[in-house]
């Protein structure tokens, strides 16, 4: 069905996510935050492998066909984006498979074989009565995040489909809108082009291929010169994939501010 990597693997994510949070803590704050929750992450998985018996795979299948599957595998990673949801834990076909995501953070990709899956949300440490269950589809080959989207009453799942491939010597950004209340934004370089138009809620926008460097990113409402969030100094590196998330709650709390999330 699913399967951690090897724990071997996991430990040696958990040092290299650890080793990134700090040498990011001051330079740039949101990527310390990133590979923070990348660790917090790890960790969980380490602990419920370790649970399991010590053994790498949680699969109702063969663990030893594996190998034979690699090219029917997709990726599959989860966002905790509802600005009012408590702490939850993800199942998948009714096995738990990240617990205790808080707000704002997102999980390490997980392998998961192509096809449909159940996907339950449960408010942390509970079983009964799960706040959101969906259906979602994923292919062979490809990398998605999933993002528990919209305030608690309405929660719902947003799946978007990742590109970690960039040409060599490149940028790629794209816009993610993930904020309920916010109206429709523009991204705009300051003093300069506009890069996405007409976001709405939910939406994803392409990704757009840019040549590496640091700028500061507007956020606008759509066709408007009305700023809602500035991104001073956002640095965009050669042979990295950015998706730009704004959540939270436009002009009230938590705060409306986006999350830079790699790819």
């Amino acid at each position: 069905m699913y399967q951690y990597p090897p724990l071997n693997k996991i430990v040696q994510d958990a040092a290299m996510y650890d080793m990134l949070a700090n040498y990011y803590k001051y330079l740039d704050p949101q990527k310390h935050i990133y590979y923070y929750q990348l660790h917090l992450m790890c960790m969980q998985q380490l602990c419920q492998t370790v649970e399991f018996g010590g053994t790498p795979y949680r699969s109702s299948g063969n663990p030893n066909n594996n190998n034979n599957n690699n090219n029917q595998r997709a990726k599959v990673r989860v966002l905790h984006a509802s600005p009012d949801a408590p702490r939850v834990d993800i199942y998948v076909n009714g096995e738990k498979t990240f617990e205790n995501m808080m707000y704002y953070q997102i999980s390490p990709y997980m392998d998961l074989q192509a096809g449909s899956y159940e996907i339950e949300v449960y408010p942390a440490g509970q079983t009964n009565d799960a706040v959101l269950s969906e259906n979602v589809r994923v292919g062979a080959g490809k990398h998605y995040t999933i993002a528990a989207a919209d305030r608690l009453e309405d929660l719902r799942l947003v799946v978007v489909e990742d590109e970690p491939d960039v040409p060599q010597g490149k940028t790629k950004v794209r816009v993610w809108h993930l904020s309920p209340n916010a109206p429709q934004v523009d991204i705009a370089v300051a003093d300069g082009d506009v890069l996405f138009e007409d976001v709405s809620f939910r939406d994803a926008s392409d990704y757009l291929e840019l040549d590496p460097g640091t700028v500061t990113l507007e956020v606008r409402e759509a066709g408007t010169d009305n700023i809602v969030l500035t991104l001073r100094d956002t640095n965009l590196r050669a042979n990295e994939v950015y998706t730009v998330a704004a959540i939270g709650i436009f002009e009230g709390r938590p705060r409306f501010e986006a999350l830079i999330l790699n790819p």
